[in-house]
């Protein structure tokens, strides 16, 4: 009895590899879509017109010290305000 259990499952999981197999292969065989130009402005993003040339660098930070304006100073703090008072533990 076993046997033959062993035998069923054996062909009965087989199925799915089958169906996977025959889906991806399917998707394969497939020629992708090509739209005339009409991505709705999601197409890929155009590259630099000189691949070899490097980028440009980012701008400076502002300079702080002696030689320019002291940074400015820190925003004044703020308490929040307690809702009741607490009471004595004993």
């Amino acid at each position: 009895m076993t046997t033959w259990t062993f035998i069923w499952l054996m062909v009965l999981l087989k199925i799915p590899i089958v169906g996977l197999f025959v889906i991806v292969r399917w998707a394969v065989a497939q020629a992708p879509e090509t739209a005339p130009q009409q991505d709705g402005g999601i197409g890929p993003r155009p590259g630099p017109r000189d691949p070899h040339h490097p980028r440009s660098r980012l701008p400076r930070p502002p300079r702080r010290g002696p030689h320019d304006d002291p940074s400015p100073a820190a925003p004044a703090r703020v308490r929040s305000v307690r809702s009741r008072q607490r009471l004595p533990r004993g």
